[in-house]
């Protein structure tokens, strides 16, 4: 993945909006938190990994990805918010033997820890996480990339039709 080109992506499309909706001096930080967390739920719902109950099988793959791009984009958001986006970013992958549903439940409480902290080492840690969820449902970067800038377009073209 292309942190650098992935951030000046995000930055154009934060600016645009917070320029359309007149957000410049507002601080947005836990709204972002928040989608970030509504994301994620939108993602497992996708994934099914904790609907033990049911029968009905996860969501097309092309749909866990780009549910799992959207969080992309606020992680990304947020490391801009915090102005971590001008840092060296080194993330650091390793292998998991976490399931799906744990792996969920980990994100979870890295952005709670990430919410309260807003330190580099944590989004970091965020970051770190949430791109192990992407090793565990079998997204390669490649894929991700393709599916972010294929999201970041669509976003962009929301914010030209009100969305």
């Amino acid at each position: 993945m292309n942190l650098e080109k992935l951030f000046r992506m995000q930055k154009a499309l934060d600016t645009h909006i917070e320029e359309k909706h007149q957000l410049e001096v507002e601080d947005l930080f836990d709204r972002k938190i928040l989608a970030l967390l509504v994301e994620i739920g939108e993602l497992a719902n996708e994934t099914r990994s904790f609907k033990f109950w049911s029968v009905k099988p996860a969501s097309a793959k092309e749909v866990i990805l780009e549910e799992f791009v959207d969080g992309i984009h606020f992680i990304l958001s947020l490391g801009i918010e915090c102005e971590f986006d001008n840092r060296d970013i080194d993330l650091t992958l390793s292998e998991s033997n976490l399931s799906v549903t744990e792996q969920f439940l980990i994100i979870y409480e890295v952005i709670s820890i990430f919410q309260r902290s807003k330190g580099f080492d944590d989004f970091i840690h965020l970051f770190e996480a949430y791109l192990q969820l992407a090793s565990t449902l079998g997204f390669k970067k490649e894929e991700i990339d393709q599916a972010y800038n294929t999201k970041n377009e669509v976003n962009f073209q929301r914010q030209q039709n009100n969305y």
